[in-house]
């Protein structure tokens, strides 16, 4: 049953205060009344009235006094005003006080019921607002209380990156002061790290998306080696309008850290492998993060010195800037120097406007020069002298221009060899070998090949639409005796090759290239002749390689299987 509204009648002649009554009774309205002021008092708290009609003259007091009285009690009801003799000052002040309105004597029945309904109507719009005032302050305090307990930091910015709030989680990851931060652009107040956080929001701002990544290295001055996952999503209001972004830090150093010293990782950036070479390699990898070290990549073709190059430049301070790709033997020797140094207009026959080169694309960022034995010596010379001086010059112009670039070269020649044949200039060789980071031909880590076959098969079943869920045992045990002259471009190539061929959920045998099939059978045939090989040339192979089995079957000419047969063999006859 609905709730009757309770009246407060304050009038001090009785007639008056019997016919507002009977007036308000009759619209099913509940009606206490007071005489005085005195006596009002009592009855203007316990319990609050949701509507007072009081008149303006109370004996020795007045409404006015009523009004002073609710208002220093705080009762939010409305209170409406009835006066004899109406001036525009008694209604100003009436209105100053907060009153809802007034009646002048004499008042009407329609009159008084009109505005008593209209002020009970204002009342409850009123009492329902501070209802969800109360309700949305109950529900931002849970809110507080959840951004501020929560162990990720989370930071809020509007559209122009300026904060808007953030929580004691993020305070102590960053090692900021939220408060002293609020209503500043982030990049403003973060320059002590590598500024990865601004990064994601100014995407996410851009884009209106989400943005995630994975593991990065904060480089935060007193936090060098902390490590954070960031996940940066668009904020919207009510009418689903894009007011800002929101960032999401969580803090995995130790988990990383524990990772780390209880299982080899299998994957750094994106370089597959859990193999002894590779843990050294991504230690390496990780030492030279943040150097600007020059960078010399060596290995056989298809083994994956871009994505070494890669994890160089985006494992470095340099992220966020420009990474440039070079391939120096795709390109005359002249259209290099242009591609590479940039030119000006009517520089040569075709130029027809200037155009800026790779390293300068390439400012406060890294450039990757692959296949590096393949420059001429004249370019060489103008390498080296980007590397020493930090400037060249465009082709057609004197001006040098200065530059600020990570160098990271590759190649699958061995340079030493060139610079011995003098067609590589020593010192140049040198100053790009500062460090060179060498990576292992697949087949000195067999151990790695069902890994990439695992990475391989998720990357193919995405791209071809299939639900291949395996190969088989005979296809890794033909892999690993394989020895892959292609190297990890190779296996990708021929799982992808299976892929198309196959038709139900598992890789086979048949699925595989004939000259990868017809090398294994090649393989078998030959054990009996592998197995002539005396065990003494077999230990002595061991013993140069230092235990080495793979190196010491290359040495020998035989197959590392034959090896461990042997050995097993040698080992039962001594028993």
């Amino acid at each position: 049953m609905k709730r009757k509204n309770r009246i407060l009648v304050i009038e001090d002649e009785e007639i008056l205060r019997f016919t507002f009554k009977s007036f308000l009774l009759k619209e099913g309205h509940e009606v206490i009344t007071a005489k005085d002021y005195s006596s009002a008092i009592k009855l203007i708290s316990e319990p609050e009235p949701d509507l007072i009609i009081a008149d303006i003259i109370l004996g020795g007091n007045t409404g006015i006094d009523i009004l002073r009285k609710v208002k220093e009690k705080g009762v939010e009801c409305p209170v409406i005003m009835i006066t004899g003799q109406p001036s525009i000052e008694t209604a100003a002040e009436s209105v100053r006080l907060g009153a809802y309105d007034y009646l002048s004597k004499p008042v009407g029945k329609q009159d008084l019921i009109k505005i008593t309904n209209r002020a009970l109507q204002y009342h409850s719009i009123m009492a329902e607002k501070d209802r969800m005032e109360a309700e949305k302050e109950k529900y931002r305090s849970e809110l507080d209380t959840i951004f501020r307990s929560v162990q990720e930091g989370i930071v809020t910015v509007d559209e122009q990156m300026k904060v808007t709030k953030v929580n004691d989680a993020f305070e102590r990851i960053c090692g900021l002061n939220g408060k002293k931060i609020i209503g500043r652009r982030l990049s403003d107040v973060s320059g002590q790290c590598r500024q990865t956080c601004c990064h994601v929001l100014e995407k996410v701002i851009l884009t209106q998306k989400g943005v995630k990544t994975s593991r990065l290295e904060c480089h935060h001055h007193d936090r060098n080696k902390q490590i954070v996952v960031l996940t940066g999503s668009p904020l919207r209001d009510l009418e689903n309008n894009f007011s800002g972004a929101a960032l999401v830090i969580r803090d995995v150093t130790r988990e990383s850290d524990l990772e780390g010293r209880l299982k080899p990782r299998e994957k750094f950036m994106n370089i597959i492998g859990r193999s002894k070479k590779m843990q050294e390699l991504y230690s390496l990898l990780e030492d030279l993060a943040d150097s600007d070290t020059t960078i010399l990549i060596t290995g056989e073709s298809g083994t994956g010195k871009e994505l070494v190059a890669e994890a160089l430049h985006y494992g470095s301070h340099r992220a966020q800037k420009p990474f440039v790709k070079v391939n120096c033997s795709a390109l005359a020797d002249s259209l290099l120097e242009s591609e590479l140094f940039g030119h000006i207009k009517g520089a040569f026959t075709g130029a027809v406007k200037d155009q800026l080169g790779r390293f300068e694309m390439a400012d406060k960022g890294s450039i990757l020069l692959d296949e590096i034995g393949d420059i001429s010596p004249r370019l060489q010379l103008k390498l080296l002298r980007v590397i020493q001086e930090k400037e060249f010059e465009r082709v057609g112009e004197s001006t040098p221009v200065k530059v600020n670039v990570r160098i990271i070269s590759s190649t699958n020649q061995l340079l030493k060899e060139l610079v011995r044949t003098e067609k590589f200039r020593a010192d140049l060789y040198y100053r790009l070998k500062v460090v060179e980071v060498n990576l292992p031909p697949l087949r000195e880590r067999i151990d790695d090949i069902a890994l990439l076959v695992e990475h391989f098969c998720k990357l193919f079943n995405k791209r071809f639409n299939k639900e291949i869920g395996d190969v088989s045992d005979d296809v890794i045990q033909i892999f690993s005796g394989y020895p892959w002259p292609g190297n990890i471009r190779e296996l990708e190539h021929v799982l992808e090759r299976a892929f198309v061929l196959c038709h139900t959920d598992f890789i086979t045998v048949d699925h595989l290239p004939s000259e990868i099939r017809t090398y294994h059978k090649k393989l078998n045939s030959s054990f009996e002749e592998n197995f002539a090989v005396d065990i003494k040339d077999i230990l002595q192979a061991l013993e140069m390689t230092g235990g080495n089995k793979a190196k010491a079957a290359r040495l020998l000419g035989i197959n590392r299987k034959t090896i461990y047969r042997k050995l097993s063999h040698h080992d039962s006859s001594d028993h």
